[in-house]
């Protein structure tokens, strides 16, 4: 005689059980902690599948200390798939300024910024498993001393003085006449301590008047539904990167740092930016951030690349409390030989690049010794980087970065001496 079938064992959850716990958590209106790869997702809402699954494993068994006997991660995702749920891998934390979906995406967001371990609920399992991520099939290019040196107009001296300036207070500013390439070297800076041209590890921001605390650190935004939530700035994400990979350096590139309100977009940053306040030691309340949020950090292994534009009139000097936190390298035109030969190596006439240099030296001359310019007015080479392909083109190109660049910019420099400019744009042309 066949055997009887054996008895299937019961689900260990029902779709009801599982909608009436999220209904309960909805009432509630207690965030659940934060999964760490996956979310169910139900009406717009983002949940931690194991904890939601637990809570429903304790109504349905009635037991409120009862414990969800699945591991977080596949097979609890499978249960719940097999329940008609939606389970998506974890959304990369969004930028300042995006839309969010809900609630719930504002406040994972605010307490993820502060610097540390991502937290999971505390009886959670580790996931076994982690999201299928697709790996770039290339490498970025590396970028050594030696590039750096091929592409710079400075020294290897100066290049060894800049970078130890950076290693021991972790924040540089470069200031200079406009043109001197103060961002580019600020790239390649990081660049060579990244080894490669890794931009995923750098971070640039350009301060302007209109540019705020709750830009660069923390503050309220409105979300696509008019509701306004706490969301991150470019430095609390950056330093939440960071922290999550201390073996590797970090780069923040701040353009144009004096045309913002430097002490009010810095904030608590004044004191978390000085090298030896680094670190969870050092950790500092956020004003707008929740009473049980954790302290913030700035991690050592971040570093601050600022640019300063010493010829902007409008601008007001820096507060000494931030001259103190960073090491200054100051940059000039460079119109001897390290441009001359990058010219030439462009295919520009000899002849062509000799008249720049001489040129261009002795306007920076005249401008350097006019007493209500001075030397913080001088040109820099960067307008002159950008050669054309074709070697019979140097002429009109030279020509017209004097007549449509060079020119407006002195007749803006002596503007109640409009002789003098005209003069001096004549002596160009000549």
């Amino acid at each position: 005689m066949p055997s009887a079938p054996a008895a299937q064992p019961p689900p260990l959850l029902t779709r009801e059980q599982v909608l009436r716990a999220l209904r309960q958590i909805a009432r509630e209106g207690r965030p659940l902690p934060a999964g760490t790869v996956y979310e169910l997702v139900y009406r717009g809402r983002r949940y931690p599948p194991r904890a939601v699954a637990e809570r429903a494993y304790r109504l349905a068994t009635g037991n409120p200390a009862a414990r969800w006997p699945r591991p977080a991660g596949a097979p609890t995702n499978a249960l719940l798939e097999g329940l008609d749920f939606t389970i998506s891998t974890k959304r990369p934390v969004l930028t300042s300024g995006s839309a969010h979906d809900g609630e719930e995406t504002a406040r994972q967001q605010t307490e993820d910024l502060y610097t540390g371990r991502v937290r999971e609920a505390p009886d959670a399992t580790p996931a076994p498993t982690q999201a299928a991520e697709p790996r770039a099939s290339y490498e970025e290019p590396t970028y050594s001393r030696a590039d750096a040196l091929a592409e710079l107009f400075i020294s290897e001296t100066e290049l060894e003085a800049t970078l130890a300036g950076l290693a021991r207070r972790r924040n540089l500013l470069l200031q200079g006449p406009p043109g001197t390439g103060k961002t580019f070297l600020a790239r390649r800076l990081a660049w060579l301590l990244l080894g490669a041209q890794d931009e995923s590890r750098i971070e640039l921001v350009q301060f302007h008047p209109s540019y705020g605390y709750e830009d660069f650190i923390l503050g309220f935004r409105p979300d696509a539904d008019g509701r306004f939530h706490l969301v991150p700035g470019v430095l609390p994400l950056l330093c939440q990167r960071a922290a999550a990979d201390p073996e590797r350096p970090y780069f923040l590139l701040i353009d144009e740092v004096n045309r913002g309100n430097v002490p009010r977009i810095f904030g608590e940053l004044l004191l978390l930016l000085e090298a030896d306040k680094r670190g969870p030691a050092h950790a500092l309340r956020l004003p707008y951030a929740p009473p049980e949020a954790p302290r913030f950090f700035v991690p050592d292994n971040l570093h601050v690349i600022g640019t300063l534009n010493l010829a902007d009139r409008s601008l007001s000097p820096l507060d000494y409390a931030l001259r103190r936190r960073f090491a200054f390298v100051e940059l000039k035109p460079q119109f001897g030989t390290p441009l001359q030969h990058f010219l030439e190596a462009r295919q520009v006439p000899g002849p062509l690049v000799e008249q720049l240099c001489t040129r261009m030296a002795a306007l920076n001359h005249t401008i350097a010794d006019d007493l209500e310019l001075g030397p913080d007015f001088v040109i820099g080479h960067s307008y002159f980087c950008q050669p054309p392909a074709q070697p019979d083109q140097a002429a009109s190109w030279l020509r017209l970065i004097f007549e449509q660049e060079i020119g407006p910019l002195l007749a803006d420099y002596w503007r109640e001496q409009p002789a003098t400019a005209a003069a001096q744009l004549r002596k160009l042309l000549a």
